[in-house]
């Protein structure tokens, strides 16, 4: 088996640049990814499932001419199927579940050329803004092992940090593309409700507020995979407005200067730390040599009532997702595998009348009205991504039921407003703390405006490059 050594020179779209000119064969580099992953992912456990040979088998049968040709990908374990692979949504539940057939989003990476051989670790159910599902054991971050790579695409974080693969599918329902790609000093896009597809299997994920999208190393992968896969699928329940553009080259054309709300204070329960904060003031500093004008402003609104809200709509989500595997495996559901946590999320999900469970999705509509006229005003929605730097591995999911709630809102951020909201939300890894730990910083724009998003993003990913940063645990050979 041969591989590539200079792999780690090239983003997704460089990779398939050389594989479609010749200079590298698919199959080296799908060689070159698992060597990585088989080096460093017994310190991370990043990746739960491998499927090489099937992996090997899709390159010697010739591969889509997509933008990505040839480049290994990974799966985040949740929600999606891909045909001959286990999707245990981070759970005993789904342990032994095989799927027949490919969601539509997998098979949109299959036209794109992507080359799939595993998948990553996830929480049980994505309910965690860490990766530590008892099934599978906890994820770590290569940029101090005692860390949390962040939740609930934590693997995919921690894999792409690493090196084993350029970008990663993950999903985000509450902020679980851009808190790993917070943690991990990623660039992590959570799209417009409706950019990209959720079905067949599910005709919405949490009422609307999950979507699915990738982590990466480089804003053009990241705006590159978004046009290889947006767009309605057939009766799409949610679609996003129309763009005839190419993101990718939004994404290389700087926006004209941007009128820009920074909050330095969060809207929901706890504060932003000290390091969060110094991250804002060096963003905000970078804006202002752009040419951009940015102002402290921020929406009205009650941050705590609306992620009450969030949290009805997961836990009734839940209750029907254990009840529909019971009602699969033939059990009832007090004898599923099912971690302490979300069996009380599921309880909690029971308890919720439908009228509470209809007023809380008519109140993330009314908070998305009140957002679309916050954006007349402001192009774009600055804080930080997180509300502290990465936290211990079981700082939270070991935590005292007395402490459990103040450490959650000590750690997270007011990322899960634009899952309610529906808008495009971006991390970008401008900010590293004293101890060499990323800790992103996140843009919001109006809804559907994804592209002015990354027209933003790939501007700042020029004025402040973040791609030479390494991890002291890397996948390459010699590190």
């Amino acid at each position: 088996m041969t591989g590539f050594a200079e792999y780690d020179n090239y983003d997704g779209l460089g990779l398939a640049e050389l594989v479609r000119s010749g200079e590298v064969c698919a199959g080296d580099l799908l060689e070159e990814a698992i060597a990585r992953n088989e080096r460093v992912n017994g310190e991370l456990n990043a990746v739960v499932h491998t499927f090489y040979d099937q992996a090997r088998v899709a390159i010697e049968a010739g591969l889509p001419e997509g933008p990505f040709q040839g480049v290994p990908f990974l799966l985040k374990d949740l929600h999606l199927a891909m045909r001959g692979t286990t999707t245990s949504n981070g759970s005993g539940m789904w342990r032994d579940q095989i799927a027949d057939h490919d969601s539509t989003l997998v098979q949109r990476y299959r036209q794109a050329g992507l080359v799939t051989f595993g998948k990553t670790n996830s929480p049980e159910l994505g309910l965690m803004p860490v990766t530590e599902p008892k099934a599978f054991g906890p994820s770590r971050n290569p940029w101090d092992t005692d860390k949390t790579p962040g939740g609930s695409s934590g693997g995919s974080g921690a894999a792409v940090a690493a090196g084993i693969v350029p970008m990663a599918h993950a999903s985000d329902g509450g902020g679980s593309i851009r808190i790993p790609a917070a943690c991990c000093g990623l660039v992590g896009l959570k799209p417009s409700r409706g950019r990209v597809p959720f079905g067949p299997d599910k005709a919405e994920g949490w009422a609307g507020q999950s979507t699915s999208h990738v982590v990466s190393r480089s804003v053009r992968d990241t705006a590159a995979i978004l046009d290889a896969t947006a767009g309605p699928e057939v009766g799409e329940a949610y679609a996003a407005p129309y763009y005839g553009g190419s993101f990718l080259k939004a994404a290389q054309s700087a926006p004209a200067a941007l009128k820009i709300a920074v909050s330095r204070q969060k809207w929901g329960k706890g504060a932003y730390q000290s390091d969060a904060l110094a991250g804002i003031d060096a963003s905000v500093a970078l804006l202002e040599d752009l040419g951009h004008q940015v102002e402290e402003a921020r929406p009205d609104y009650d941050g705590e009532a609306l992620a009450s809200l969030m949290f009805t709509i997961v836990s009734v989500n839940t209750a029907l997702a254990a009840r529909q595997r019971a009602g699969e495996l033939g059990c009832s559901v007090d004898d599923l595998e099912m971690e302490d946590s979300t069996r009380f999320t599921m309880e909690l999900g029971n308890s919720i009348s439908a009228a509470d469970y209809a007023e809380a999705i008519q109140m993330n509509q009314r908070a998305g009205r009140l957002l679309g006229e916050f954006h007349q005003k402001y192009d774009i929605l600055l804080a930080p991504t997180l509300s502290s730097a990465p936290v211990s591995v079981g700082y939270i999911s070991d935590a005292p039921p007395q402490e459990y709630g103040d450490r959650l809102v000590g750690f997270m951020g007011d990322t899960g407003l634009y899952n309610q909201t529906g808008q495009p939300s971006i991390s970008l890894p401008l900010h590293w703390t004293d101890n060499n730990l990323p800790l992103g910083m996140m843009f919001t724009a109006a809804f559907g405006n994804d592209a002015l998003l990354l027209q933003l993003a790939g501007q700042l990913e020029q004025s402040c490059p973040w791609w030479e940063r390494r991890p002291p645990l890397h996948s390459r050979s010699d590190a």
